[in-house]
């Protein structure tokens, strides 16, 4: 809760900085938003704001302590301003001006004199013709590709464009799903790169205007199972991953690693490859899984189970019934916050290892554990072909199972128990 004497002010300019980034409802942004926030504050003005910093300035976190004069004069200068000072003197109450007393009286006779000398130059420059930046261009002669540079992860990719003339300040590649991955392109540009650090298959799109005018797949393999510990904003690969102890599960120093860190810690396991042709709308997924660490911060035993699909994703999280609270589901367009619905159900222990079974057919999901019916929603548009899964357990966990296959179990995807 901001109860700080300027906050109504800080509110005002944090929502300049959230229309300027056109990101979406600032209460749905997870924490990778906060730290994309940071580095474009850091590029654009060269100053430093920590994820952590942001995500206090904009109540996520309970902090009632005012932001410190740096910070805002950091976030005006984003905004648009030089600095805190010329926001809040560019923000207060507009005053009586020459124009209201002067002009305003007369307005009806100037817009009618300004009609006409409107008239006047669209006929004048209709004759002679007129180029301006923002000149009708056909989209259909801009060309736009890409191709990885390396086999693996991580991995930078090139893309390759021709904007044929194009004069816009506002040409972009958003390199992912999440509107927050951009990279922002001069007119006279033919290439530029951006690097992937997980596997996945993404929707590279060039935006012009904040238009799609292009866009293509790209799809960055993991090569099997690929397990992470999830630092910010670059991983820890964990290639070795146990694969014949009865489940897959990482080795014994990354595990220590965890136990260790005095700040949480997300691992996962990554397995994304060239699916055969599967609706991400209609299928079968059954796993065993446990959580390997609960201490500390890892109280909650959070663990995500990420289905990824050619046009979005589908999240199903589970904690402790305890830390519901804490917990968001994601069903492609649709999410759905512990904090203001009911997700009682996916509360569970996973101490144990427990078999989850998740069904979609025809966009409705439902989730089972041991055979017991824990949730189940609808959701409108399509996730597309399935293309991967993902494991993020908060801390570590194990997996002994999984059998992914289409809805009538025709079609296996991936059949592995460990345990054999």
């Amino acid at each position: 809760m901001k109860l700080y004497a300027e906050h109504k002010t800080v509110d005002k300019c944090l929502q300049q900085i959230e229309d300027k980034l056109g990101w979406g409802n600032s209460a749905k942004w997870h924490n990778e938003v906060f730290t994309e926030l940071s580095e474009a504050i850091e590029k654009e003005i060269h100053v430093l704001l920590s994820p952590t910093t942001l995500k206090r300035v904009w109540g996520r976190i309970d902090y009632k302590n005012a932001p410190s004069i740096s910070t805002l004069n950091a976030l005006a200068q984003f905004a648009g301003y030089h600095n805190w000072r010329d926001f809040k003197s560019n923000k207060t109450i507009r005053k009586v001006s020459w124009f209201d007393r002067k002009i305003a009286p007369n307005m009806r006779i100037i817009t009618i004199s300004a009609s006409v000398m409107t008239l006047v130059f669209i006929s004048f420059f209709s004759m002679i013709g007129i180029g301006n930046n923002n000149a009708a261009f056909d989209s259909s002669q801009i060309k736009f590709s890409s191709h990885p540079i390396a086999e693996g992860i991580p991995n930078s990719v090139v893309f390759d464009f021709d904007l044929k003339g194009v004069q816009s300040d506002s040409i972009h590649i958003q390199q992912f799903w999440d509107k927050t991955k951009t990279i922002k392109i001069k007119p006279e540009q033919k290439q530029a790169t951006g690097i992937y650090y997980y596997p996945g298959y993404f929707r590279a799109r060039l935006l012009i205007d904040g238009n799609r005018i292009k866009q293509h797949d790209l799809y960055i393999k993991s090569d099997g199972w690929l397990g992470t510990l999830d630092y910010s904003p670059i991983p820890k690969y964990v290639k070795e991953l146990h694969l014949n102890s009865n489940k897959l599960s990482l080795p014994t120093h990354s595990i220590n690693e965890i136990m260790e860190s005095d700040e949480p810690l997300i691992s996962s396991f990554h397995f994304i490859e060239a699916f055969e042709k599967v609706s991400g709308d209609n299928f079968k997924l059954a796993t065993e899984i446990k959580n390997a660490y609960r201490d500390k911060w890892a109280v909650c035993q959070h663990v995500s189970i990420v289905i990824m699909g050619t046009k979005s994703s589908l999240i199903i999280p589970f904690s402790i019934p305890g830390c519901v609270s804490e917990i968001g589901i994601m069903l492609s367009e649709t999410f759905l916050s512990g904090k203001e619905h009911d997700l009682s159900g996916l509360g569970i222990t996973l101490e144990t290892e427990k078999t989850i079974r998740i069904e979609v057919a025809e966009k409705q999901l439902t989730v089972f554990a041991e055979d017991k019916k824990l949730f189940s929603k609808t959701y409108n548009e399509s996730i597309g072909n399935l293309t991967g899964i993902r494991y993020r357990f908060l801390g570590a966990g194990e997996i002994n199972s999984i059998k992914l296959t289409d809805l009538k179990e025709e079609v296996i995807l991936l059949d592995e128990d460990f345990k054999l």
